[in-house]
């Protein structure tokens, strides 16, 4: 295997690229250039030979390919002898392929070298008078829809290539900046008659009159608006009210205080959702996260975990459980909760099947835990074979709890009405439909009725507690026409 150098050609301008750059690519008789598309590359064909990629961006659907694709064929090539690899400004500065070479290189025990050349990062900052020490972030346009993005420091976006490209960022940056924030288009950094900047508003960024090209980079300034858009800024204030110049009321809450107000969170989100209240649900969706953070600073003030930590947590779970994304193994996906409770049993250190049973919160709603202690069993064979065998089962509890209620039998009415209740959510289990939706129906629908007849019988000037039952039911069949 021979050496691999990997080459910095500099931001653009022959002035900026270094002389240990230039040396070794004067020296050597295998270059390959990442992208022929360089304005150094005119006065560089009259020193050195050399064979350009370009080719690589015909043959593949996205960037991350074309970067493999060019990282697969440099490894390859280094089977021949030592070889050098030039890239545009800096290796080490938004430069996939040369992590991808690296990493090959090191699985595969060949030698590499960089050399180094000004960024057009550095270019950049300098043609704004910008000191970079004062923090900024650099992101790729075309990674950029999954990327974390902090108003309060300044950002540099490269590959900005066309207008299109320029208005996917701005839909993107308009999530989080306002739409008058200030931005600079920033044209061939470093290049001596092609440097040019434009400051426009965030809104503005895809006019037909903004000039965008190969060289082209956005830089955002920090905003002087604060954004509240991250679950950082909840813990940010959370924290606040927590320390000594904060809400006395906040400052005295704990888990214990707190429980309560997760569940009835939740089922308030549980609410919107059936209402498809989109602005409620995000309302909602924002209480449960305070809830979250709420806890999460109460352990981290106690010394015994943090946000941090949970999401931490939950990560590695998510990766544990579903080897078939992360790990890319084999899986049945029509076993798929059969495997996750596996997953979750050798997880929890559970070695039978009654311990993942016992592990049910036993303050959980009893028919939302009747139906998970059923799912559990049913996973390992433990079920009925068919609809009809519940239906008997549902008729034989109904017989065994009017048998104990006509023989007087008190202290065995409770059991056989839990057996009847369990029977009916298995039946629900059968008709898949969830047992709690179908009780929370029924109520609301008795809600409804028993309205009806109670301002029908206000219409008429009367109470309910005046009227019979008889009177009473025939508004109730009434009521069921409605």
């Amino acid at each position: 295997m021979g050496k691999i150098s990997i080459v910095g050609l500099g931001p653009g301008d022959y002035s900026l690229i270094s002389k240990g750059a230039l040396d070794i690519l004067e020296s050597s008789s295998r270059v390959y250039l990442r992208t022929e598309k360089h304005p150094i590359v005119e006065k560089l064909k009259e020193k050195i030979k050399y064979t350009n990629l370009d080719y690589f961006y015909e043959g593949e659907d996205n960037f991350e390919e074309v970067y493999k694709s060019i990282a697969n064929f440099i490894i390859d090539q280094s089977k021949a002898g030592d070889l050098v690899y030039a890239v545009p400004g800096h290796p080490r500065v938004a430069e996939r392929t040369v992590s991808l070479i690296e990493s090959l290189a090191n699985k595969n025990n060949i030698e590499i070298d960089i050399v180094a050349s000004m960024s057009f990062v550095d270019a950049m900052f300098n043609y704004l008078g910008v000191d970079p020490a004062n923090g900024f972030r650099l992101l790729d346009a075309f990674e950029i829809e999954n990327a974390y993005i902090d108003t309060n420091t300044s950002m540099v976006i490269t590959q900005i290539y066309d207008r299109f490209i320029a208005s996917n960022v701005k839909l993107k940056l308009m999530e989080y900046y306002d739409y008058d924030q200030e931005v600079c288009i920033v044209n061939g950094a470093g290049i001596k008659g092609l440097e040019s900047k434009k400051y426009v508003q965030l809104c503005e960024l895809d006019r037909n009159e903004n000039f965008f090209d190969y060289l082209s980079s956005l830089y955002i300034p920090k905003s002087s608006k604060k954004g509240y858009n991250t679950v950082h800024d909840v813990e940010i204030i959370v924290n606040t009210l927590r320390s000594p110049s904060g809400c006395d009321w906040d400052k005295k809450q704990t888990h214990q205080s707190l429980k309560n107000a997760v569940i009835e969170e939740a089922y308030e989100l549980c609410n919107a959702i059936d209402n498809d209240d989109i602005d409620e649900m995000i309302e909602e969706l924002g209480d449960l996260l305070l809830q979250i953070v709420f806890h999460c600073q109460i352990g981290k003030e106690e010394g015994y975990f943090d946000l941090r930590e949970v999401a931490s947590g939950i990560c590695k779970k998510l990766i544990y459980r579903h080897p078939h994304v992360f790990k890319g193994e084999e899986l049945d996906m029509n076993k798929f909760e059969q495997t996750w409770e596996e997953l979750k049993r050798k997880e929890k250190g559970e070695t039978t099947i009654t311990d993942g049973l016992k592990r049910i919160p036993i303050h959980l709603p009893a028919l939302m835990k009747a139906t998970k202690v059923q799912k559990k069993a049913a996973l390992v064979g433990f079920d009925w074979d068919n609809i009809s065998d519940v239906f008997k089962k549902v008729e034989e509890e109904y017989k065994e709890l009017l048998d104990e209620y006509k023989a007087g039998n008190i202290k065995y009415i409770k059991e056989e009405l839990g057996d009847l209740l369990f029977s009916i959510v298995n039946l629900a289990r059968f008709l898949d439909t969830d047992p709690v939706e179908a009780l929370d129906s029924t109520t609301q629908k008795f809600i409804k009725r028993f309205e009806f007849i109670e301002q029908a019988a206000l219409s008429g000037n009367r109470q309910l507690k005046d009227m019979t039952l008889e009177e009473m039911d025939e508004l109730w069949n009434k009521a069921k026409k409605v």
